[in-house]
């Protein structure tokens, strides 16, 4: 079982201890003498029986007849008839509780008219407190189990979006590095001395990928410093008619938490349709941090995707949707489309600070 639940378990039985702990001493301070406060332990006894008999009640159901009869079998029918038989135990044990009180502890109220045991006013309120014992009871019993149906419920939830979040990571290593091993190759056929560059390059990402992706969380900093490099690294096969503008205005020693390679396929995305065939094109990548809020906003020209690119499988911006609403659940706002002249696209997205 888990954590979660046990220590609920815990808070149950301390606030059940609490409770029947007030029920049964605070009456000591009204079965006192009112000269010196002295309990009156005959009279305090004698009304002991009556929270003795409502605990034996509610436990009877709280740990047996609601379990058994209502959460397990639904059987309405057994579970208010055995409560019929309880109800009328209980007065019997409270009756004999007060004459064995009156027997063995006759000074008790020797200055009063003793009041005959069977009284119809006294079975009527009786029975009624009982009833409300037994409702209570099952009261408590049902918000319990909505309580650790609600907890597993969302004990579950986490582990399943955790796993989902460890395949979403595993699946973007792949296709991370495909792209780059791609742009890499096209590389080596007309610079190879750039070729050489960008593997060098390529291994400091790695170490990025590979260590800091395996975490939920990386400061900030880091990241901004993996988009940089990343940019570098595709910038070496551009020619000068692409215009490539980063304004990553990120503090190094910036901390604020962000899922790692959240951006990247943003960026991936404009570099595959960022430029046209004959080498021009324009990417405008801009990243900042204020009061906790991070925006990463990215413009490119727009051009179809040259049937002979296998730069990618298009599993990318799925996967940042994907990973946002699990890792940022509203607290993300994500606009992407094209301009109005529809020659450039744009994709903006804004993660806020944890409240």
């Amino acid at each position: 079982m888990s954590t979660d639940i046990e220590k609920s378990k815990s808070r149950y039985l301390i606030l059940h201890l609490l409770c029947w702990t007030v029920l049964i001493i605070v009456p000591l301070f009204f079965h006192s003498s009112n000269d010196d406060w002295t309990v009156v332990w005959n009279r305090y006894i004698r009304w002991l029986g009556n929270p003795v008999t409502y605990l034996i009640v509610f436990y009877l159901n709280y740990l047996w007849l609601v379990p058994r009869y209502l959460l397990k079998k639904k059987d309405w029918k057994s579970f208010l008839f055995i409560n019929l038989m309880v109800i009328i135990g209980a007065i019997f044990l409270m009756d004999v509780w007060h004459w064995c009180a009156v027997q063995w502890l006759p000074e008790i109220n020797n200055d009063q008219p003793r009041k005959p045991f069977f009284r119809f006013p006294r079975y009527f309120w009786a029975v009624l407190l009982l009833i409300l014992i037994i409702a209570l009871a099952v009261a408590v019993r049902m918000i319990q189990r909505w309580h650790h149906i609600e907890e597993a419920r969302k004990e579950a939830e986490a582990a399943r979006a955790e796993a989902e979040l460890s395949n979403l990571r595993n699946q973007l290593n792949p296709h991370f590095l495909l792209n780059t091993l791609n742009n890499i190759y096209a590389l080596i056929a007309f610079d190879q001395d750039k070729a050489q560059t960008a593997v060098g390059e390529l291994s400091k990402l790695l170490r990025h990928v590979l260590y800091e992706n395996q975490q939920d969380f990386v400061p900030l900093c880091k990241e901004a410093d993996f988009m940089r490099n990343y940019i570098e690294l595709m910038k070496i096969r551009l020619t000068d008619n692409v215009k490539i503008e980063t304004n990553i205005n990120i503090q190094p020693n910036d901390s604020t938490p962000v899922a790692p390679l959240i951006f990247i396929s943003l960026i991936e995305n404009a570099f595959k349709h960022g430029i046209s065939p004959q080498g021009s094109g324009k990417i405008k990548v801009d990243l900042s941090q204020a009061d906790g809020n991070i925006t990463c906003e990215i413009h490119n020209t727009c051009y179809p995707k040259r049937e002979n690119d296998k730069s990618g499988s298009g599993i990318g911006l799925e996967q940042v949707s994907r990973r946002l609403e699990l890792m940022y659940p509203d607290r993300y706002t994500w606009e992407k489309g094209m301009t109005d002249d529809g020659k450039e696209y744009y994709s903006k997205i804004i993660i806020k600070k944890e409240s």
